[in-house]
């Protein structure tokens, strides 16, 4: 997958608005494979909504969104999964993790898919944040920037065209975000891939191609 693109887009929450501010809703608006864009918005924008959209986990929307010029509205479930596995990844921002199992059996669940990671790859992206001794605690037992930390780590572990992250870092210090800036930016060039942040004011300091107002 080349490039996603939003033609007149709007939540339906928002049909009744007259006035839409914002420079992705109602727009036409185009996200090209190895850019990196910042979404930045208030609380209520809809910022979570363009992720679910963009990942086809919500329909409930006007307007059109393509891949490569063909319209999803037209997949199936077994298309939309092969996408989630193969070309898109998303960093929900309410993490969804499985609280019973451990931090790394949450992240292998996904790995086990496709072995697109070792587990040497795994256990060094664990180390470097700072969360190496957490790998075998249940995430119900982890404080939420960790739980954030092991959410990013499980996102990677997939090939992906698009990565999507949801405020990735809005429980996280300065340190832990610069580093997840580091791994993020290795794991993203390396694959090609395009990526969409958002944040509703803290974000990662990265090389932005273009950044949008929600």
């Amino acid at each position: 997958m080349n490039s996603i693109q939003l033609y007149q887009v709007l939540p339906n929450v928002f049909r009744q608005r007259t006035e839409i501010g914002g420079e992705i809703w109602r727009r036409d608006i185009t996200f090209s494979k190895g850019q990196l864009y910042l979404v930045e918005a208030a609380s209520g924008t809809g910022k979570s909504s363009l992720c679910s959209f963009l990942t086809g986990f919500r329909q409930d929307y006007q307007g059109s969104i393509c891949f490569d010029g063909q319209d999803v509205s037209a997949l199936n479930i077994s298309q939309w999964s092969r996408l989630r596995r193969e070309n898109l990844s998303l960093v929900w921002q309410e993490l969804r993790l499985f609280p019973e199992l451990t931090a790394y059996e949450n992240v292998q669940i996904k790995n086990q898919l496709l072995h697109f990671k070792t587990r040497h790859e795994i256990e060094e992206w664990f180390s470097a944040l700072g969360i190496a001794d957490r790998m075998n605690t249940t995430v119900s037992r982890m404080s939420f920037g960790q739980q954030q930390r092991v959410a990013l780590i499980r996102a990677l572990v997939q090939p992906f065209d698009f990565l999507l992250c949801d405020e990735p870092v809005s429980h996280l210090d300065e340190a832990n975000s610069n580093i997840i800036g580091e791994i993020l930016m290795q794991e993203i060039r390396r694959q090609g891939a395009g990526a969409i942040f958002t944040s509703i004011g803290k974000h990662i300091d990265l090389p932005y191609n273009q950044t949008f107002a929600l």
